[in-house]
């Protein structure tokens, strides 16, 4: 995968959500993206096979608080931004999972068109 790069796409509201982010979170989150599209690995990341199967979770924590970017690589055709949210408690909130979760679903069904 090195020497190509993978374009990125933001479903829903991702975008804009990724641009409310704090500045050092936002640079953060663009430099982690940017190691996805290398074929690299997220610095910290985890599985998030709840939400579907090859999405992952970049973490990011700042002053500002716990930041997170909900992805999946899997497709040649694009790394797929699901979604994008500071985290308020230590366990993410079900509402972002499912978010991520219908994102991710109405993603499968435009691949398998």
């Amino acid at each position: 995968m090195r020497g190509r790069t993978k374009p990125i796409e933001f479903r829903g509201s991702a975008l804009d959500d990724l641009r409310a982010f704090p500045i050092a979170a936002k640079r953060e989150a663009g430099y982690q993206l940017d190691r996805l599209q290398q074929g690299l690995s997220p610095d910290d990341w985890k599985s998030l096979k709840t939400v579907g199967q090859g999405v992952g979770e970049i973490r990011i924590r700042e002053t500002d608080g716990a930041f997170r970017v909900i992805y999946v690589a899997k497709f040649s055709s694009a790394i797929y931004v699901l979604h994008c949210f500071q985290k308020k408690t230590q366990k993410t909130s079900r509402d972002d999972l499912a978010l991520a979760t219908h994102r991710y679903k109405d993603l499968l069904k435009e691949q398998s068109q």
